[in-house]
């Protein structure tokens, strides 16, 4: 278990059912990219679920189709592309070959994504945090579990993400129970 997310063990308790550990190949060849190890150690540890009652975790094909990264991500990758045809993106997206892969989304609407880029190492991707207008973007230079990990334990404090996230009592409701 890496440092990161032996400290969101300890803010945040995992489930004890997590289901069946996801095809990560496959997953991987959907996305057209490598993911995270310790977003694929998050999720084996955890499942989707639901962060304090707001941060929808997604999964690679989750029975919960609201918390499937595979569609999730394929659908904000679409309904991106259309947006930027009239709206101004993201200065990360103006470099060739960058992508975006969604790994969370919340109850008002905002999206959290990674940034990839070719030949990046997905260990070290960039976590970008669109708002519910997709007029705001942050940037994160933090993995998925230290990203989750201080914003739980008040180190990271988003301007896009719900004043009332985090809770002052942590909360993970997995999705095989929503």
């Amino acid at each position: 278990m890496t440092p990161d997310l032996t400290r969101l063990t300890e803010l945040l308790a995992p489930s004890q059912d997590t289901g069946p550990v996801p095809d990560w190949a496959a997953a991987e060849t959907v996305l057209r990219t490598a993911l995270p190890s310790d977003y694929k150690e998050l999720i084996e540890a955890y499942g989707g679920g639901f962060v304090d009652g707001y941060l929808l975790l997604l999964e690679p094909d989750c029975p919960n189709d609201v918390y499937d990264l595979l569609k999730i991500s394929a659908e904000r990758e679409e309904a991106n592309a259309s947006l930027w045809q009239f709206e101004d993106k993201p200065e990360e997206m103006e470099t060739a070959g960058n992508r975006l892969v969604c790994w969370a989304t919340t109850d008002n609407g905002e999206y959290l994504y990674w940034l990839v880029q070719p030949d990046d190492d997905p260990d070290s991707r960039t976590v970008l945090i669109n708002s519910a207008s997709g007029e705001d973007w942050e940037r994160y230079e933090m993995t998925v579990t230290r990203f989750l990990a201080a914003v739980l334990d008040g180190e990271v404090h988003s301007e896009i993400l719900w004043d009332k996230f985090p809770l002052p009592q942590h909360e993970f409701s997995p999705a095989s129970e929503m």
